[in-house]
């Protein structure tokens, strides 16, 4: 099996993944979701996925995290780190996801648009306690069902609402909904009013209810 990079640097990397997103909760007081999508957009994110050294060994977590900021914002942070003997939820879904996506070359962004990191960092009980193998397995699952669903089908999901809801709160008929997610009638082709009125729905970009061919 091909992995992302080598696996010196393996073990190294999920340190600083994790103590990064720990920073950026615990020190920086950033939602976990807001700040790892500055992560996502960063170059930071495509050196990392890449193997470079000078993310994944040569940086610390908190250097990681401020180098993030920087980016996002044009600004250096001053920050005090805290330290905890007890590894948090953020420290482990930052360890275990830059594992995943060693192990299976996929890039950040494709795993957050399938299994996004707040639905990983649930995932911390019961997987901290368990063989990474077990947390690899099951984000393969996820990821396997999530490739065959819709983007809007996905994203309605994880906004925890029903296609009557959604239709409620949109302004988009229920049918014309289960269309698009039944891949009946094809989104991409949508009214510009009706990809936006089920963006602002949904809370989402609108081209990230289009389907990529």
């Amino acid at each position: 099996m091909m992995h992302a990079y080598s696996e010196l640097y393996i073990e190294k990397a999920q340190v600083a993944l994790g103590n990064m997103l720990h920073c950026a909760v615990y020190d920086i007081g950033m939602g976990l979701s807001e700040f790892y999508s500055h992560f996502l957009h960063s170059r930071i994110a495509y050196g990392f996925g890449l193997g470079e050294p000078k993310y994944t060994v040569g940086m610390s977590g908190i250097e990681l995290a401020l180098e993030v900021m920087h980016f996002a914002t044009g600004r250096y942070m001053e920050i005090v780190p805290s330290y905890s003997f007890d590894k948090s939820p953020e420290y482990w879904t930052g360890w275990a996801v830059a594992y995943y996506e060693w192990c299976r070359a996929i890039p950040f962004d494709r795993i957050n648009e399938l299994v996004p990191i707040d639905e990983i960092r649930d995932m911390y009980n019961p997987y901290h306690e368990a063989d990474i193998t077990k947390f690899v397995d099951e984000i393969d699952r996820r990821m396997q069902c999530r490739q065959e669903e819709s983007r809007l089908a996905r994203l309605r999901a994880y906004a925890g609402l029903s296609q009557r809801l959604l239709a409620e709160r949109s302004g988009v008929s229920v049918r014309m909904i289960e269309q698009y997610e039944q891949r009946k009638k094809d989104i991409n082709r949508a009214s510009s009013s009706t990809v936006y009125q089920l963006s602002r729905a949904l809370n989402c970009r609108m081209e990230d209810l289009l389907e990529i061919s």
